[in-house]
């Protein structure tokens, strides 16, 4: 018997719901930490930004309009579906950060914990940050949060999936959608994580995924007039600069890099990171039923 010949995969970006290859048609080569070829992937370019823009648009009005309940229990079927491809994960996290597998192991089960936990905040988010505010006057005054928009996320460059997950999860909670620009030297547990969501229920364009050369595909995405916020963890502090001042040309909320211990229990600031506050006054008594927000 001959022997069989193995099947090599094709890593393709993730946008809109679609895993197009790059429009420019370019990849590049991908190796682990002992220079070793693993895949070549997808190279993206200016015009596969704008077409993750236009699809993070597109899917932002149903996303953000969806209950709370139910964004959580697409997030916990994303945590279903990674348990179920745990092998795939755990050998392309060692392959990229050069761990065993047993830590690597350790790193996939805390990325998958992390879904869950905040699967769990997707319906809770609005009670802890919102609320009725005391007022002078016979008015009702409610705050309570709302999504910002599109959100840009430069994912860490070294924890490529536990770090991944921890920038990416929360910004999808609170009904933001996502472009994720995937670690430039280890982008391919990222690029399968666009495999696990396409199959976790959740809508195409929520979460769009491209690969390549970090500052190409971010200074687009930095001054696009269309995007609402910017995460510039996996940026160098030249980098983050020059996408800092981009950004201001729309007043893009900017979330700034700094040291963060992925292991660590992550709280709730990168979720009140990309939520904006709405404040609705309601007359009460006989001043009627109408009322007024701003």
């Amino acid at each position: 018997m001959s022997e069989r010949l193995s099947v090599f995969k094709t890593y393709k970006l993730y946008v809109g719901g679609k895993f197009p290859r790059s429009e420019s048609g370019r990849v590049y080569e991908v190796s682990d930490k002992k220079g070793n070829w693993l895949a070549n992937a997808p190279l993206s370019s200016r015009k596969d930004a704008r077409d993750a823009v236009v699809a993070a648009r597109k899917a932002f009005g149903g996303w953000s309009g969806a209950t709370a309940y139910n964004r959580g229990q697409i997030l916990y079927r994303v945590a279903e579906m990674l348990e179920g491809r745990k092998a795939q994960f755990v050998r392309e996290v060692a392959d990229a950060e050069g761990l065993s597998k047993s830590k690597a192991a350790e790193q996939v089960d805390a990325a998958i914990d992390r879904w869950v936990w905040y699967a769990g905040w997707t319906d809770k988010i609005a009670q802890v940050i919102g609320g009725a505010n005391p007022v002078a006057g016979p008015y009702f005054n409610l705050s309570s949060p709302e999504p910002t928009g599109v959100v840009t996320v430069l994912a860490p460059q070294e924890s490529s999936f536990l770090g991944l997950v921890s920038v990416v999860a929360p910004v999808i909670a609170t009904g933001n959608t996502a472009i994720v620009i995937a670690s430039e030297k280890a982008p391919l547990p990222a690029l399968s994580l666009g495999e696990v969501l396409a199959t976790s229920d959740l809508p195409g364009g929520v979460v769009n995924v491209l690969s390549g050369r970090t500052a190409e595909i971010a200074a687009p995405l930095a001054a696009h007039q269309d995007v609402n916020a910017i995460d510039l963890t996996g940026a160098d502090d030249v980098l983050a600069k020059e996408l800092e001042i981009a950004a201001a040309d729309n007043l893009k909320r900017v979330l700034r890099p700094q040291p963060v211990d992925y292991a660590a229990v992550p709280g709730i600031d990168r979720m009140t990171a990309f939520l904006e506050t709405k404040t609705v006054w309601h007359p009460t008594g006989s001043l009627g039923a109408s009322g007024s927000s701003y």
